[in-house]
């Protein structure tokens, strides 16, 4: 019905505001952690690429074996987790290598696992006769959002610091985790999901 396509729209349009108003800022908050250039660009390109494909891999098996709505929670705390490590980071102030190459680490697996799980759920939302079209409409509609907020994430910055700042990207998670959890005491919505795991099997 009307009702539960609008709490599916308004789920994906919100599930990934926290990465993108937090990674815009990524680049930037290590410099002003007085991180080197050299060191950030050799832990992303080493810890960052390497976790990223590990999230993928990992988001990939939790909607095979968890299913699409577990993952997608999966994917929530993980994003969550993320951005609080990124505020501890902040709140402590002293540059570490190892303290950078573990919160890439943690933000990059985090972000394949929650991408791929959001994947795999509008993938699924799709017909096979309008695939292509559907999902770039389904994709512009969670990237909107997120780019319309982070494009306020320099001055928030400003007007806060950094650590409550991620504060605040950990939050920005909170309103599709609770549309989420809303639609799983859907009737309709537990049926769609039953007939998402038929079709798997």
């Amino acid at each position: 019905g009307w009702m539960l396509a609008l709490l599916m729209l308004t789920f994906i349009a919100t599930y990934r505001m926290t990465d993108y108003t937090m990674g815009v800022m990524a680049n930037t908050f290590y410099i002003d952690l007085h991180y080197s250039l050299k060191q950030i660009a050799a832990v992303a390109k080493l810890y960052g690429t390497v976790l990223s494909l590990v999230g993928v891999v990992v988001g990939g098996m939790a909607v095979t074996r968890l299913g699409r709505v577990r993952s997608l929670f999966l994917g929530s705390a993980l994003i969550i987790l993320s951005s609080t490590c990124y505020g501890l980071l902040a709140a402590h102030g002293q540059p570490s290598v190892v303290g950078l190459a573990t919160i890439i680490s943690i933000d990059n697996f985090a972000i394949g696992v929650h991408g791929t799980a959001l994947i795999a759920f509008m993938s699924t939302l799709t017909s096979a006769r309008y695939t292509a079209t559907q999902y770039a409409v389904l994709s512009s509609i969670y990237a909107l959002p997120g780019k319309l907020l982070m494009s306020k994430s320099g001055d928030i910055v400003n007007a806060i610091g950094y650590p409550h700042f991620y504060l605040y990207t950990a939050v920005l998670s909170l309103p599709a985790l609770l549309v989420l959890i809303g639609m799983t005491r859907r009737r309709d919505f537990n049926q769609l999901v039953g007939q998402w795991a038929a079709k798997s099997t």
